[in-house]
C-alpha cells in the first residue's frame, strides 16, 4: 500500500514539475516576438527591459560600445618620429619598425616635434596585440591611439598585420643612399695617404699597470 502511494506521489510531482517548466517556456515564447533595444549599459533603462529576446542581427545591428575602450590600434604616421619606444615597451612584440635616419630635419609633427627619422616600415600585428595600451601611453607625440573599431575579423591571420608606413620602395632606397653619403662625407682623407680617419677623436681607455690602483 505504501509503495502505491509513493508511486502516485512521484507521478504527480513529475506532472507538476513538467507543467511548471512548460508554462515558463510558453510564457517566454509569447514574449519572444519582441526584441530588446540595444542600449548602452550606462543608460538608466538598461535593466528595465525584462521581456524580449537579446539576440541581435549582427553585423547589421550591433551593441553600443564605449568610445574610449581598448580596441584596434592606429598610427598617425605624419606625427610619428620613429622613436622606437612603442616597440621596446610592447610585451608581445606586435610592432615592427624599420627606421632610416635623415641627415637633417625634414618636417615637424602637429605638436611641433622635429622629424629626423623616416619610417620605412611601421607594422602592427593585431593578431598578437594584447590590448594593454602601453604603446599609446609612452608615445611622445600621441600618434598611436586605440580606435572605436573592435571588430576586424578575417579569414587569414596575416591580414591582422596593418602597415602604416607610406614610403615607396624607390623612396626607401633614396633615403638610405642619402644617409650613407652623409656618413661618407663625415670622414677625412689626409693628402698623400690612402688612410681614412674619422673626424671624431677615437676614445682610448687608459690601462693602468697591474697592481697600480
Amino acid at each position: 500500500m505504501q509503495a502505491k502511494k509513493s508511486y502516485w506521489r512521484n507521478w504527480l510531482s513529475s506532472i507538476t514539475s513538467l507543467a511548471t517548466g512548460l508554462s515558463i517556456t510558453f510564457r517566454n515564447l509569447r514574449t519572444s516576438i519582441k526584441s530588446k533595444k540595444p542600449v548602452f549599459i550606462k543608460n538608466a533603462d538598461y535593466f528595465q527591459q525584462p521581456e524580449g529576446i537579446a539576440t541581435i542581427q549582427y553585423p547589421h545591428v550591433s551593441l553600443p560600445i564605449p568610445e574610449t575602450g581598448r580596441y584596434k590600434l592606429h598610427n598617425e604616421i605624419d606625427d610619428c618620429i620613429v622613436c622606437d619606444k612603442c616597440v621596446k615597451i610592447c610585451p608581445v612584440n606586435c610592432i615592427a619598425i624599420e627606421p632610416i635616419k635623415s641627415p637633417e630635419e625634414f618636417g615637424r609633427t602637429s605638436d611641433g616635434t622635429p622629424k629626423r627619422i623616416y619610417a620605412a616600415r611601421f607594422d602592427i600585428d593585431m593578431g598578437k596585440c594584447c590590448f594593454c595600451g602601453l604603446c599609446t601611453t609612452v608615445c611622445p607625440t600621441e600618434c598611436l591611439t586605440m580606435t572605436p573599431e573592435f571588430d576586424f575579423s578575417v579569414y587569414d591571420i596575416n591580414q591582422h598585420t596593418f602597415s602604416f608606413a607610406d614610403m615607396t620602395a624607390a623612396q626607401i632606397e633614396e633615403k638610405k643612399k642619402n644617409w650613407e653619403e652623409h656618413l661618407t662625407q663625415k670622414t677625412v682623407v689626409p693628402s698623400g695617404t690612402g688612410e681614412v680617419k674619422p673626424t671624431r677623436p677615437v676614445f682610448k681607455p687608459k690601462i693602468k699597470p697591474a697592481g697600480e690602483l
